[in-house]
Formats: C-alpha cells, structure tokens, sequence
C-alpha cells in the first residue's frame, strides 16, 4: 500500500519530537500501521530557528495554509497550540477532507463540540490522546479500555506544574512564591504562569476526560477552577501531620444530581498512591463500577512523552483510514446522537469534606462557639487541633477536618464564624477528599 503522507503545523518543543520519534522509530511504526507513514511538509513560524530536530527530507513552510491544502497530505499534525487561528486551520483541514491530530487542550475544551461535528459530517477523525496528560495514554483507557463500565468518579494530577510546586513546598518547606520562580526558571513554568496556578490548564484537561467518561458535551465554562496560590506552606505542614497531603486535582464525579466538575487544591491521604505522585509527573484516577479504581501514571509534558502520544493516534487513524466511518471509534467515546444532557453542578451543590484553618483568641468559650456554628450548618467535625500560640501572643491557629458536606452550608458558616469578634482574619479553606 502507498504511504500515508503527514504535515506537521508546528515544529517547537511537541512537534519536534514528534519528527524525531516518527524518523527513529519508523520501521517499528510502519509494522504497527500496515503502511509507511512519512512527513512531508511541516510549518514553523521562524524558518531559520534551531530545532530539536532533522528536517531532512521534509519541505518546510511559514504558512500553514501550504500544507491544510495540499492535496497530497492525507494526515494534518496541528501542534502549535491555542485556540485562536488554529481552530480556522483545523476546520479548513477538516473541509479539505484531512483526519486531524492534535495535542491541544484548550482547542478541544473549548471548540471540540464544533469541530467534531464538523469532523463526522466529513467522515474524518480528529485524535486528540496528547491533550491530556502528555504521554499517559488516558483517553484510550477511558474511552476503549474501559468502556464496558459506568464511570463513578476520576481524580487527577494534571498539571505538572502544580505538582512540581507543592512537592517542593512539602519536601523542602518553601514557600509558593519561592518555587514558583524555580519553575519558570527550569522551564516548567511560563513567564505567565497563571493557566498552571490557577487551574485553567487543568480545567481543560478535564473538561475532555469528564466528557468521554460520562458522555457529555464539552462544557469547559462549567467547571470550577480554583488556583494554589492561596497555600501556604503552613497548611502543608499541617496536613502532613494529619495524615494527608495537598494534590491540585481535577476531580469529576457523576451523583443523582448531576455532574461535578471542579479544579482546586485537595487534601488526600498520604496512603493513597496518587498522593506519592511527585514533581512534574502526572497521574489520573479513575473509578468504573465493574473494573474498581485503576490509576495511570506518566510524564504529563516534554517533547518524547507527548510526542508519544501523538504518533500514536497518527497510527490509529492510518489505521482506520480504509474503515467504515460510522463504526470507527467515536471521538468522545459515546455515539454523537447519545451525547446526554446532564446537568453540570454549581459550586454551591458540590459535597466534600473540609480542611479548616482559622486562628482565634486563646480564651474559653471560642472553640464553643465556632463548634456550635458548624452544628448549626449540619456539618459535623471528623478532627480538631488547637495549635500553641507564638511566644507572647494570644492569637491561636485552630486546625479543624469535618464530614462530608454541601458547599452552600459550609460557605454560610465561614461566614458567620469570620464574623465572631474573636476570630482574626479569614478562614482558610481547602477541600478534602478520601478517593477510596
């Protein structure tokens, strides 16, 4: 058979390795694929930049336009990322009649309903397995391996940098801001950090696994972002010595009332093996009825690991390319029509339990009456710890873990504790979770 012809849309850190991995690795992949699968063409926005890799062999353009119309190509690699121009360069190749592989998160959060339609309307694919956790193959776990399950809930580490961040605050006792220097330093971090420390990197990542784990559209505006700038190494150190450490999940969970989709630094037994997930490494926890828990861990970046990612769906579409397009795979693993509508909770519904940090005056009565405000809430104290207060003052840091409970009651009773005359300052708050 002829070879399938590539063109890669972009030539940076991901697209880079992924030239390399398809040239090194190209009798293996050919095995694999029944057919040789070559680049041809790639862009890159600096033609005279130095690369990461040989483009020998492969005509390279500043336009991208050159290779989404080129007759030739059969398979279109976008790998610049954002969700600006390269939605119009997707969807021009998607029109073309070209199967799109992409490792853009925020394109897929963001426009995927539309671009898979368009897609199916086509008869092509769009593979998207790097846009979620770099070379951790998650999306076909989900999607394929586990399809003979009703997904429960999922929990994951899905930003390195985050992870990178908390590890080093809870190893060496460092501060946020501290670290977060270190990491744009080594390249984990951009100068603008704020996708990775406030969630919006993560947020994307699951949007897409909450859709192909429970069959929903794309709904990224839904989900509940919240950042790790607010951790202190203080809360770090405490939730050591109860037991647990501080992970920044994505976490979604299907209840009878709907979806939970939320983003925000997690309390979680340091017993759990997500827990002992360290650095900039990623790892995604997902629970189905019949299979139980399993957990998928990797390198959630860089160029090989991602690049992995890719190649593998360039392989799965060579493979598809002479299949019936009504019985490939489904691109958010239910059937389009089966898409369901099910409600996406506000933040106000979600239910958790609670790591509580306040600090009060060292007198009785206090700890009365903040412990009355809980019960008067419903929610109920799993754990409390009163710390000494530093020398010569009357301030104390009180450390409180409660039951599970809905996120409006507790909101209206921080409230009302920030409200008492003898509490300084506001109630920290982080929210927990057993994942058992």
């Amino acid at each position: 058979m002829k070879p399938v012809k590539v063109g890669v849309l972009g030539l940076g850190t991901v697209g880079g390795g992924t030239v390399n991995v398809l040239k090194r690795n190209a009798a293996e992949i050919a095995r694999r694929a029944g057919r040789d699968i070559i680049i041809t063409r790639a862009s890159a926005k600096d033609l005279d930049k130095a690369r990461i890799c040989d483009t020998t062999g492969i005509l390279v353009t500043s336009n991208p336009l050159d290779i989404i119309n080129d007759p030739d190509i059969d398979i279109v690699l976008e790998l610049i990322g954002g969700a600006g121009i390269v939605k119009d360069y997707v969807l021009q190749a998607i029109a073309n009649g070209k199967h799109v592989v992409t490792a853009n998160k925020s394109l897929i959060a963001l426009h995927g309903n539309e671009i898979f339609a368009k897609a199916s309307e086509q008869g092509v694919i769009v593979a998207f397995e790097a846009a979620v956790a770099g070379g951790i193959p998650i999306i076909k776990a989900i999607r394929e391996g586990l399809s003979g399950n009703q997904i429960e809930w999922l929990a994951g580490i899905i930003n390195g940098t985050g992870n990178f961040i908390l590890t080093e605050m809870r190893d060496k006792g460092r501060d946020f801001a501290d670290v977060l220097a270190e990491a744009q330093a080594l390249g984990y971090a951009e100068a603008d950090p704020t996708f990775d420390v406030e969630g919006i990197d993560a947020g994307h990542k699951l949007t897409i696994l909450a859709s192909i784990a429970f069959g929903i559209p794309l709904q990224f505006e839904k989900v509940y972002t919240e950042g790790i700038t607010k951790i202190t190494r203080t809360d770090v150190e405490y939730a050591e010595e109860l037991g647990y450490r501080i992970k920044h999940l994505g976490i979604a969970r299907q209840t009878p009332e709907g979806i939970e989709l939320r983003v925000h630094p997690t309390l979680i037994p340091e017993r759990r093996l997500i827990a002992n997930v360290n650095g900039v490494m990623n790892a995604v926890l997902v629970k189905g009825d019949a299979v139980g828990a399993t957990l998928y861990y990797g390198a959630g970046a860089g160029a090989d690991p991602t690049a992995s990612a890719v190649v593998a769906d360039v392989i799965d579409v060579v493979r598809a390319l002479t299949s019936d397009p009504e019985n490939r795979v489904p691109h958010l693993a239910f059937q389009a029509d089966s898409l369901a509508d099910i409600p996406v909770l506000s933040a106000d519904s979600f239910k958790t339990a609670y790591y509580l940090r306040l600090h009060a005056e060292d007198k009785s009565g206090v700890l009365a009456d903040v412990t009355r405000i809980l019960a008067d809430h419903d929610i109920s104290i799993e754990a409390i710890t009163q710390k000494e207060p530093p020398k010569g003052e009357t301030i104390v840091p009180i450390i409180m873990l409660t039951q599970v409970t809905q996120e409006h009651r507790m909101n209206a009773a921080i409230a009302k504790i920030e409200a008492l005359a003898t509490v300084s300052g506001k109630v920290n708050r982080i929210r927990l979770e057993t994942l058992g």
